[in-house]
């Protein structure tokens, strides 16, 4: 991965008007997979830090809902192998009121994860063989939740196509990480901005487990977009966990401390 990355360090300079048809012309379907998500990647830096509000709503197979309240706060962290941290904490309803999950995304290591359950009164960490697993019943697992970085995957370019009337490129990436629950995954990242606008996850047998769509897509400071709607339905439990995002803000100084495992009880 880090070979592919040397290589292609001259993409890190482009400017904001993407890859060029001479850029890509020389490059290998994986070369350019990856100069794909590192252009991606690079447009989404400088954030520093966030705070938004979500509403998670549950649908079972029924049809039937349930909706959760939460804010959700997060922090860019640099270094070699330093992702993102984020904390979520559960307002609503009563029985999660209070529950807290800490995320420290890395790109070598494997992510660090915390949850708090009030119900418990203890905090208890997600092991690398669970991360597959799904967070509080919803259809994302914990592994969706932490946040992208590039160095954690080998990439493909497998297409041009236009999606939902937009020009895009149709990427499919594989997982570094050998406890994913994912195969692989397929993503159209529209290729004007180079935002992801929807996803497809194979399970390890290879066949298709959920999709993520990504709509209402909004943006912050004249350069961050933000989905304000995301949608993922797991095919084969015909289940589905809707996302509805509200009142982000960006640059707000948020302590360190608030990344804190050791506070997770105490977390507001």
């Amino acid at each position: 991965m880090y070979k592919n990355l040397l290589v292609l360090l001259p993409l890190l300079t482009l400017s904001t008007s993407g890859l060029t048809e001479t850029n890509v012309a020389t490059l290998t379907p994986e070369a350019k997979g990856l100069s794909i998500a590192i252009e991606a990647d690079k447009r989404d830096l400088g954030w520093q830090d966030s705070t938004a509000e979500m509403l998670m709503i549950l649908r079972n197979k029924q049809g039937e809902t349930s909706e959760r309240k939460i804010r959700i706060k997060s922090k860019e962290v640099g270094g070699k192998d330093n992702g993102d941290k984020s904390l979520t904490i559960f307002d609503s309803p009563k029985d999660v009121k209070g529950t807290a999950f800490l995320s420290y995304s890395h790109i070598v290591t494997p992510d660090e994860q915390w949850l708090y359950l009030p119900a418990l009164k203890r905090v208890k960490r997600i092991s690398s063989s669970n991360k597959s697993g799904p967070f509080m019943g919803s259809e994302f697992a914990f592994e969706d939740l932490s946040s992208f970085e590039v160095g954690k995957y080998t990439y493909k370019y497998l297409r041009d196509e236009i999606f939902n009337g937009q020009n895009t490129f149709v990427i499919e990436y594989y997982p570094t990480y050998k406890h994913s629950g994912y195969k692989r995954m397929v993503s159209w990242i529209d290729q004007a901005e180079y935002r992801v606008l929807k996803t497809d996850f194979f399970d390890r047998k290879g066949e298709l487990l959920k999709t993520l769509a990504y709509n209402d897509y909004q943006q912050y400071l004249g350069q961050y977009w933000r989905s304000h709607r995301m949608l993922m339905v797991n095919h084969q439990s015909e289940k589905t966990t809707e996302l509805v995002w509200s009142n982000y803000q960006f640059k707000v100084g948020i302590d360190d401390s608030s990344f804190n495992r050791n506070g997770l009880k105490r977390a507001r």
